[in-house]
């Protein structure tokens, strides 16, 4: 029968003679790749905010296949500098540190192979808004072991990878700048149905934020208490999208004011009459 090689086994040829020259250049490799990565990451937050509007996700999106292009070098590096990667020896050290890493570091691991494959499946890039599990915001920041989400109320939540085994991702806009925008309103069934559709088109149309090549749509859902009325539009920007839907809110209610438009009846607890 087959059997796994242990850390024992590992024919001497493998290693190269350990000197402190080798391991004073592992020690640059390592900071010469943090220095790149660091760099490149400033300089692509910078450029992707000073190019044209349409490029700016493009720009970020090459962001993690750099850093991915950046390991793959150093540790290639790493693995010539202390091993003699011959065919054989090659076969050994991998079997090796499978079995090594695959007890010690599962999770880790599952996580950076998770990472690996989102790469190419992108369910998710940098620059898209998503939401895994409980957490929604827009994904700021594609590392080794998870991605960082930048949420509506500002704070940074960092998510491994490997909750793309078993969570659901819901992708706002795919690599694209516009996101659709869903704003809910609620009528008593009294309401002029067509005031308030022109008054929902109007309030879409005339905001600064609306891309207006991308067609507004207004639907409607009947409740027991009211009917609802949810306004589907796009702003130019997906980061606008708080700002945008405040605007949206702002508008449409100056107008209903104004028109005196009824607002549901909702009875909240026992009538008046039972107190």
């Amino acid at each position: 029968m087959a059997q796994v090689t242990s850390p024992e086994e590992i024919p001497e040829s493998l290693l190269t003679d350990l000197t402190v020259r080798k391991i004073i250049q592992a020690l640059i490799a390592v900071a010469i790749a943090y220095g790149v990565m660091a760099v490149i990451q400033r300089v692509t937050n910078w450029i992707s905010e000073r190019v044209p509007r349409r490029f700016r996700l493009l720009v970020k999106q090459s962001l993690p296949f750099c850093k991915a292009l950046i390991l793959l070098i150093t540790i290639s590096y790493l693995l010539n500098l202390f091993f003699n990667l011959s065919e054989d020896n090659l076969l050994a050290l991998t079997g090796t540190i499978a079995v090594a890493l695959g007890f010690a570091f599962k999770d880790y691991i599952s996580s950076i192979i998770a990472g690996l494959v989102a790469l190419f499946e992108a369910p998710y890039r940098v620059g898209d808004r998503i939401q895994i599990g409980d957490h929604y915001g827009e994904v700021t920041g594609y590392g080794l072991r998870g991605i960082c989400l930048q949420t509506p109320d500002d704070n940074n939540v960092t998510i491994p990878h490997n909750k793309t085994w078993t969570e659901p991702i819901s992708n706002a806009n795919g690599g694209n700048l516009e996101a659709q925008v869903a704003t809910s309103f609620y009528f008593d069934h009294s309401v002029d149905v067509e005031q308030v559709i022109r008054i929902l088109y109007q309030a879409a149309y005339s905001s600064r934020y609306t891309q207006l090549s991308i067609p507004i749509v207004v639907v409607m859902k009947e409740h027991i208490w009211g009917t609802e009325f949810k306004l589907r539009s796009y702003p130019m920007d997906a980061r606008d999208e708080f700002a945008y839907q405040t605007d949206l809110i702002r508008r449409a209610k100056r107008a209903f004011g104004q028109q005196g438009l009824p607002y549901p009846r909702l009875k909240l607890g026992r009538d008046e009459s039972d107190t």
